[in-house]
């Protein structure tokens, strides 16, 4: 059972995220590994949008596998490598996430595994 808790005691979340998730009873538990923007054959797009397609994409493609949809994403942890790639992420992000709220932290760090990646996503996902 997964409950969204946004306490009313602290400030709202500002974005698609819930500041927890409590999960309890019997649940399948899915962690899914950093997603970069390499295609399915070996290629990298250029720009911030299209590797954030392929990312999202990757990940719908995990939770499918698993038997699970977005809606059963709990936690997800973003790197970007700019500080100006925020807003068009979070759009993009907020597409993909439907109006669902999973908890969410987003980092922006000088630089990911390869030079040709400007994002970065890693997620955890829970079904009943």
């Amino acid at each position: 059972m997964l409950q969204l808790l946004n306490p009313k005691t602290i400030s709202a979340p500002n974005g698609t995220y819930s500041h927890g998730v409590l999960v309890t009873g019997g649940s399948k538990f899915l962690a899914i590994s950093g997603q970069v923007a390499i295609k399915s054959d070996g290629t990298v797009p250029d720009s911030l949008n299209e590797q954030c397609e392929v990312i999202w994409k990757n990940i719908l493609a995990v939770l499918d596998e698993s038997g699970m949809s977005i809606k059963n994403l709990i936690k997800i942890n973003s790197y970007l490598t700019s500080p100006q790639q925020i807003k068009t992420f979070v759009e993009i992000r907020a597409n993909y996430l439907q109006g669902h709220c999973p908890a969410s932290t987003l980092i922006v760090v000088s630089a990911l595994a390869d030079p040709r990646f400007l994002v970065e996503i890693e997620g955890y996902a829970l079904i009943d």
